[in-house]
């Protein structure tokens, strides 16, 4: 069973939802404040969103200086997966764990209705359960979520295949090329846009977002027994 750390900062109002979607998918989530400065032994942070302190300056730049904020740079400096959902993203750009910036949505409006994504990556710990092209009716609730990046770091985004999802239909918030979501080069932090744990039931409108945290808990059953193995294999070398 995974352990889930569920990051909470003044004025998160996804936190609730991002623990009980990795529960209902089997993982040991709990929550940790920003004061903090451990993660408990946590296999994956999940940063949620909703808002935080000092995003009346630019959303996430006074929560990227947290105190927990080091911890969750090491644990992904050391491999360990992280995802960053809507203000969550906005904090791993502004703490360069990601690429690129949020912004205002081009229209200047808040906007908090259905959206849809393709899936154009499943080789990250939160999209493994996904088929390549899927689309994906996922909703969004934002006001500053407009992706955006230079020429350069994009055309190197989509030549590395770092784009996870991608606006399809329309462009929401005048995302550069439409993206919603990105990962880092070493796949393990992903942040998006839209959110997922506000689709994971038919209650909710449908289970497409589901996946993402039944992901976590897929690829360390997955971890788990190759790491069996390969205690056997010694074994048996020995």
């Amino acid at each position: 069973m995974k352990r889930v750390a569920v990051i909470v900062f003044p004025g998160s109002n996804c936190d609730a939802d991002a623990l009980v979607a990795a529960r209902d998918a089997g993982a040991d989530a709990y929550y940790v404040w920003y004061r903090d400065t451990a993660l408990n032994g946590a296999d994956i942070v999940i940063l949620p969103g909703g808002f935080s302190y000092g995003d009346y300056l630019r959303s996430g730049a006074i929560a990227r200086f947290s105190p927990i904020m080091a911890a969750v740079a090491e644990h992904a400096r050391a491999g360990g997966p992280v995802l960053g959902i809507c203000n969550g993203f906005q904090i791993l750009c502004e703490a360069g764990l990601l690429p690129g910036g949020l912004m205002r949505n081009a229209r200047l409006r808040f906007l908090s209705r259905p959206a849809w994504v393709r899936v154009e990556r499943t080789d990250t710990p939160f999209t493994g359960m996904y088929e390549p092209g899927e689309i994906l009716e996922i909703p969004i609730a934002h006001g500053d979520g407009r992706y955006v990046a230079d020429e350069r770091t994009a055309a190197e985004l989509e030549a590395h295949g770092r784009v996870v999802w991608r606006y399809v239909r329309d462009n929401p918030n005048g995302s550069t090329n439409a993206i919603a979501g990105v990962c880092n080069a070493g796949r393990n932090v992903l942040g998006i846009m839209p959110h997922p744990e506000r689709r994971t039931a038919s209650i909710l409108g449908g289970q497409d977002g589901a996946r993402i945290f039944h992901s976590m808990e897929a690829r360390h059953a997955t971890q788990h027994a190759m790491d069996v193995r390969a205690v056997g294999d010694r074994h048996l070398r020995v």
